[in-house]
C-alpha cells in the first residue's frame, strides 16, 4: 500500500500540471482573440473610408463599389470579421498604401530593428536596476539609496523625446561621440547584406570592424535613453521589494545569528523576489517595445514604432491595424511567458 503511494503523489502533480498549461493555453488564446476583436472593432470605428482613400475623390461609383466588394466592406460586421482572420491565418494583413507592399513583409523587415534596440534597452535597464536597486536596499537612507531614488525620479519624469533630443544636441552635435539618426552611415547602409535584420549582428558577420564600430556608435544613444526610462522602473519596484522583504521574519532571524547585511541581501533576500523581478523586467521589455514609437521618430529608427507613426500620419489602416497587433501581439506573450517563469521560480505561486 505504501508503495503505490508515491505513483498516486506523481499521478497527481502530473495531472496538475496538465490542468495548469491547458488553462495557461486556453487564456493565452482566449486573450488574443480579445486582442483581434478590439483591434478590428477599433478599425471599423476609424473615421475613413478604406474604399475611398483606394479609389480617391474623383473616382466613378461603379469604381467606388467594386473596391467596396473587392475589400468585403459590403458584407456585415462578423463576415467581414471572419474573412480577416480567414486572411490573417494565412498571414495575409492586407496592403500598406505607403509602401504598396504587403503588411506582413514591411513589419518582418522592420521589426528586428525595434527588437534589438528593445533588447539593448532592457539588458542596460535590467543590469542598471537591478544593481542600484540593490545597492539602495542594502543601506537604506544612505547617499547611495538617494542616487537611486533620484535616478527613478528622473526616469519617470522627463520625457523620452525631450531626453532623446537632448541626446542628439549633445552627443552628436556638440560632442560628437554618437553618429547621429538612423542605424549605419550611408557609406555602409547600402552595401551591408541583411542576412538576419540584427545590424549588431549582420555588421559582425560582414568582417567589416568598422561597420560594426558604426553600427554601434548610433545605437548606444538610443539604447540609453530608452534604457533609462526602463532602469528608472525596475530600480523603484525592485528597491521596494526588497525593502518590504528585508521587514520579515526569517530577515530578522539571519540578522540575530549574526549574518553580514550584504549576505542576507544577496543569499536570502534576492531570491525569494526573483517572482515579482520577472514580471516587473517583462513588462518594461513590453512597455520599450511599445514605447519605442517616440524614440525610434527622434532618432530615425527604422523600426515598428517609426513605421505605425508614418501609417497614422497617412491614415493608412492595414499598416496601423497589423503594426498594433504586432505590438499587442509581442505584450501578450510576454505577460505569458512571465507567469510560466514565476510558476517555474517561485514555489510559492504554485
Amino acid at each position: 500500500m505504501s508503495a503505490s503511494t508515491p505513483s498516486a503523489g506523481l499521478g497527481r502533480q502530473s495531472w496538475r500540471w496538465s490542468g495548469n498549461i491547458l488553462t495557461g493555453a486556453l487564456s493565452l488564446a482566449m486573450t488574443l482573440l480579445g486582442l483581434l476583436v478590439f483591434t478590428f472593432t477599433l478599425s471599423q470605428m476609424a473615421p475613413i473610408d478604406p474604399a475611398l482613400q483606394m479609389a480617391g475623390d474623383h473616382a466613378s461609383e461603379a469604381t467606388y463599389a467594386q473596391i467596396r466588394r473587392q475589400l468585403g466592406l459590403d458584407q456585415s460586421l462578423p463576415t467581414q470579421f471572419r474573412l480577416y482572420l480567414q486572411h490573417l491565418v494565412r498571414g495575409d494583413m492586407g496592403i500598406s498604401r505607403i509602401t504598396g507592399q504587403p503588411v506582413i513583409d514591411d513589419l518582418l523587415h522592420t521589426f528586428p530593428a525595434t527588437l534589438e534596440l528593445a533588447t539593448c534597452a532592457i539588458l542596460f535597464g535590467a543590469i542598471g536596476g537591478i544593481a542600484l536597486a540593490l545597492l539602495a536596499a542594502w543601506k537604506p537612507g544612505n547617499w547611495l539609496d538617494s542616487i537611486a531614488r533620484l535616478v527613478s525620479l528622473l526616469g519617470y519624469s522627463v520625457p523620452v523625446f525631450w531626453l532623446g533630443l537632448l541626446g542628439l544636441l549633445l552627443f552628436y552635435a556638440v560632442l560628437h561621440w554618437a553618429s547621429g539618426p538612423g542605424r549605419l552611415d550611408d557609406i555602409y547602409l547600402y552595401t551591408l547584406e541583411p542576412k538576419t535584420g540584427f545590424v549588431l549582428v549582420d555588421t559582425w558577420l560582414s568582417g567589416d570592424r568598422a561597420m560594426f564600430r558604426n553600427a554601434i556608435s548610433h545605437l548606444w544613444l538610443p539604447v540609453t535613453v530608452l534604457g533609462l526610462l526602463s532602469m528608472a522602473g525596475i530600480t523603484r519596484l525592485l528597491r521596494a521589494l526588497l525593502l518590504e522583504e528585508s521587514n520579515k521574519e526569517y530577515v530578522v532571524l539571519a540578522r540575530s545569528k549574526g549574518a553580514g547585511r550584504l549576505r542576507i541581501l544577496l543569499r536570502h533576500i534576492f531570491p525569494n523576489v526573483l517572482g515579482p523581478l520577472v514580471t516587473v523586467l517583462s513588462l518594461s521589455y513590453a512597455s520599450l517595445l511599445e514605447g519605442a514609437v517616440l524614440t525610434e521618430t527622434v532618432f530615425a529608427w527604422p523600426g515598428v514604432g517609426r513605421y505605425l507613426t508614418g501609417a497614422l500620419f497617412a491614415s493608412d489602416t492595414p499598416a496601423i491595424l497589423g503594426a498594433t497587433l504586432l505590438i499587442g501581439l509581442c505584450f501578450v506573450l510576454l505577460n505569458a511567458l512571465a507567469d510560466a517563469l514565476t510558476y517555474l521560480i517561485d514555489p510559492r505561486t504554485r
